[in-house]
C-alpha cells in the first residue's frame, strides 16, 4: 500500500506549493491575468479580508483558538494570501528560500541585538 505523509511544515518543499498552485492557475488559463501588478493587488485584497476579521477586535491567542469559525476564517485567509504570494514568485521565477536568507541577513543588521533587545520595536 502507498501510503502518502500527511502534509505539515515539517515534511513539505517550498517547491510542492509552487508546483500546486502553477498547475491551478495554468489549468484554469489564468496566466493572462497573473501580472506583478494584479497579484499585489489580489495579496492586498486577500490581506484586507484577514484584516477585516480582527477590525475593531481585540482578540487574544487563546480567543482565536477557542472559536472554531473565526480560526477556520482566518486560516482561509491567510492561505488565500499564501496562494497569491506563491504565484507572484512563480511569475518572477524568484527562489523563496534565496529571497529570505538575503532579507533576513538585511534584517539581522538593520535590527541589531545590542539595540533591539528589549522588545523594542521601530522602522529604521
Amino acid at each position: 500500500m502507498n501510503q502518502t505523509p500527511e502534509l505539515n511544515d515539517l515534511n513539505t518543499p517550498i517547491s510542492f506549493f509552487k508546483d500546486k498552485v502553477k498547475r491551478f492557475v495554468n489549468k484554469r488559463n489564468w496566466t493572462k491575468y497573473h501580472t506583478p501588478k494584479n497579484l499585489v493587488q489580489a495579496i492586498n485584497c486577500e490581506a484586507g479580508e484577514l484584516s477585516q476579521l480582527l477590525l475593531f477586535k481585540d482578540y487574544k491567542k487563546e480567543d482565536i483558538l477557542g472559536d472554531k469559525i473565526l480560526l477556520t476564517n482566518i486560516s482561509d485567509e491567510i492561505a488565500d494570501v499564501f496562494i497569491y504570494l506563491i504565484s507572484l514568485i512563480n511569475l518572477l521565477d524568484l527562489d523563496l528560500s534565496q529571497i529570505f536568507k538575503k532579507k533576513m541577513e538585511k534584517n539581522k543588521k538593520k535590527y541589531n541585538i545590542t539595540e533591539f533587545n528589549n522588545g523594542m520595536y521601530y522602522k529604521k
